[in-house]
């Protein structure tokens, strides 16, 4: 499967599209934006966050579910904010296998070197992800958590879909438009 996201530019995402092609993915510059899709079983990685234009902190959910796919251990190293792994409490309820420690596993001590915050994830794989309920406690991890779901076996019912839609342009047809089976219900 290749899906486009139109209006992405490469120049913007040089970082993490190396990422992408260093684990197994692919990426076009298509007319519109950029096309993306797997070439390869997926291998882990080692990454660190950092400012633009190294490996933003932003992408660092998204790419740690990716990550539960791939073969290997991968270690993600959050450089920037002390408080970012409390999503992948969910993402082991669905299978995932994330061990989550307070040392700095990247290349040199970061900020929070010494410091009691679990600020380094080991992700091993690949884990095959089982539905879930998950509760969606802001746009980074919500997003993850949509990836996820879609990796996942059987049905996975999300809590807090407005932040979705807040920080997304109309995630629900997008994500209908590439093969998502999904309804929304009013709570």
């Amino acid at each position: 499967m290749r899906i486009e996201v139109r209006g992405a530019r490469q120049e913007h995402l040089v970082t993490y599209l190396n990422t992408l092609r260093h684990i197994g993915g692919d990426f076009a510059q298509t007319k519109d934006g950029l096309e993306f899709w797997r070439a390869r079983p997926l291998t882990a990685t080692d990454i660190e966050t950092s400012v633009h234009p190294g490996f933003m902190t932003d992408w660092q959910q998204p790419l740690t579910v990716l990550l539960t796919q791939a073969t290997g251990t991968s270690v993600v190293h959050e450089t920037i904010y002390e408080d970012r792994f409390g999503y992948t409490e969910q993402l082991s309820a669905m299978g995932a296998s994330v061990e989550l420690t307070t040392r700095c596993l990247g290349a040199v001590a970061c900020r929070f070197h010494g410091r009691d915050f679990q600020h380094t994830a080991k992700i091993s794989g690949p884990r095959r992800l089982h539905g879930a309920d998950l509760v969606i406690p802001d746009l980074r991890a919500g997003f993850g958590y949509v990836l996820a779901a879609l990796v996942a076996d059987g049905t996975s019912t999300i809590t807090g879909a407005r932040y979705l839609e807040r920080g997304y342009e109309q995630p629900v047809a997008k994500l209908a438009a590439v093969g998502a089976h999904i309804t929304t219900q009013s709570v």
